[in-house]
């Protein structure tokens, strides 16, 4: 499952209550920034990483044109970048938002981003409204807790089963 970040703005007297803004960073490899690099830089508005990334790329062809490299070789050289701009495409925005003054306010688990956003909402609104139900550890994988809460349909346990076996055939030497 993708692993989002939930990043908000500080600058300019914004506040938690502009959560339109909230930007929600998917980590991983992405397809569109290996194959695409520039264009990909440019439509997320990472200017100072597409400068970076024009510059790098400029030099170091250059470089091993000067110093009689092959074009298969600066071809490979070149893949091997793209897929390395592939795989940081997210810590580049990451970083470009820190630099921003944006804060990273959490990280969520989920299949898809509209899914990151429910599951962030649902768990944000309910820590601001002061309910503690350690919906966290719910979001790790751990069992919903089991403590006595009023009005919680989690609060109590299962009741156990009658007998000792549990299966399809629960009654020793039944006929089958």
């Amino acid at each position: 499952m993708p692993v989002y970040t939930v990043h908000v703005p500080t600058a300019n007297g914004a506040d938690f209550a502009a959560t339109d803004r909230f930007a929600f960073v998917r980590d991983g490899f992405h397809f569109w920034a290996a194959v695409l690099g520039v264009v990909w830089l440019a439509w997320h508005r990472l200017w100072l990483a597409l400068l970076g990334w024009i510059v790098l790329m400029a030099a170091l062809d250059f470089g091993m044109v000067k110093l009689g490299v092959g074009g298969g070789t600066i071809l490979l050289v070149d893949i091997l970048l793209a897929l390395l701009l592939g795989f940081e495409a997210a810590s580049l925005e990451r970083w470009t938002l820190s630099r921003r003054n944006w804060r990273q306010l959490d990280i969520v688990v989920a299949d898809d981003e509209e899914a990151a956003e429910r599951r962030f909402f649902d768990r944000w609104t309910a820590r601001r409204r002061g309910l503690n139900n350690d919906q966290l550890a719910v979001d790790r994988g751990a069992p919903p807790p089991t403590r006595d809460i009023p009005g919680q349909p989690f609060s109590k346990p299962p009741p156990l089963p009658h007998s000792d076996i549990i299966g399809l055939f629960p009654d020793p030497g039944a006929p089958r």
